[in-house]
């Protein structure tokens, strides 16, 4: 297990952060919050794929409003997301937020920043002050020459200072850039300043396929350095997909159970679609989280040996392949039927697993 850093926790209604809790994916609906039943169904569909916490753009009245219809609808925490105005951000604590995500550099300076202190303290909610490269204060930019990982930090750090002289402890930071390295660098300063619970991600980073890689870069760096206590992967997309790579990130680096489904690359020796029966498999445990290691191999050179470090395996043959369960051959299967007897066996090990409560490895 990879060592976590120390710092104190906060909880986002029923959502502890922070303090070694498991690490928690949260995400962000991409449809405009005044359409409630859009965003309720956008909701669920985030959670059942693995997001714990939910954020809302809260852009106007009308999105207040909206939030709070949203809040009475589900359970899951939900988070407001408020710029410029401070009045919104209080209207979103009164609409039931659990937490709520500014930068108040641009929400209006000191005393409403202190307005908006006071509400979440009233409230009982914690929030998340959020340093971003695109909108960092132009002193620092001038000071720094640009948004470098010293800029940034030297804005998180002024912004904790300034909720420490509220007396306001229950605060999250991020500090974000679309630049890795940037991101990366950042936050292991910030880290080594701050006990406070850190959320991590790229900003900005792209589209769903270089999105997903510059994310894993930067957040694996940064969990593998035991830093980061929530993630988001921001993809230009369905943000369901950001669930996805999340847990994946996590399932990587052994934050989070589940299924981890590993493949061969394939080869000129390959006598079975291992792209598509991969595929196929991961599909089918997308929802399951027992933690188990399942190979999907495509011949006879590496295949059984990797199968038989799994939980659970397959090496293809020709137009058939080998299961194998716990390190050892079960039977030979027609390629015809073979995932529908892998499903078959892959059910009654996930039921002893939970039964018994057995580790994940044969």
């Amino acid at each position: 297990m990879l060592p976590r850093k120390k710092n104190r926790s906060i909880l986002v209604r029923n959502v502890t952060i922070g303090g070694g809790a498991p690490v928690v994916i949260q995400s962000m609906t991409n449809i405009k919050t005044t359409d409630v039943d859009a965003v309720l169904a956008q909701i669920n569909q985030l959670t059942e794929a693995g997001c714990r916490i939910v954020r809302l753009a809260v852009p106007d009245r009308e999105a207040a409003e909206a939030f709070k219809s949203i809040r009475q609808q589900t359970d899951t925490p939900l988070v407001a997301d408020v710029h410029f105005d401070y009045r919104l951000a209080c209207a979103a604590i009164e609409a039931g937020a659990d937490k709520i995500r500014i930068n108040p550099g641009n929400i209006g300076g000191r005393e409403r920043v202190r307005t908006v202190v006071d509400a979440a303290r009233s409230a009982r909610i914690p929030i998340r002050i959020g340093v971003n490269s695109g909108s960092l204060e132009k002193k620092l930019l001038e000071k720094f020459g640009g948004p470098t990982p010293e800029a940034l930090l030297e804005s998180a750090l002024g912004y904790i200072r300034l909720m420490e002289s509220f007396r306001f402890p229950d605060i999250i930071i991020s500090i974000k850039a679309s630049n890795v390295p940037a991101t990366i660098r950042a936050c292991r300063l910030l880290a080594q300043r701050i006990d406070v619970p850190q959320h991590i991600g790229i900003t900005e980073s792209g589209t769903v396929r270089t999105g997903t890689i510059r994310s894993a870069v930067g957040i694996g760096a940064l969990l593998a350095d035991g830093i980061g206590d929530t993630v988001r992967v921001s993809l230009s997309g369905d943000p369901v997909q950001e669930i996805f790579v999340a847990k994946e990130i996590l399932k990587s680096l052994e934050l989070a159970a589940g299924p981890v489904v590993i493949a061969c690359p394939t080869c000129g020796r390959t006598e079975i679609d291992v792209a598509e029966l991969a595929a196929q498999v991961e599909s089918m445990v997308a929802g399951i989280q027992t933690p188990l290691t399942i190979a999907v191999m495509g011949c006879v050179v590496n295949g059984p040996g990797e199968a038989r470090e799994a939980d659970i395996g397959i090496a293809g043959g020709k137009h058939e392949g080998l299961i194998m369960v716990r390190g050892e051959p079960l039977r030979k299967v027609p390629e015809a039927t073979l995932l529908e007897e892998f499903s078959r066996e892959l059910a009654i090990l996930i039921e002893e697993k939970d039964r018994h409560g057995l580790p994940a490895g044969p």
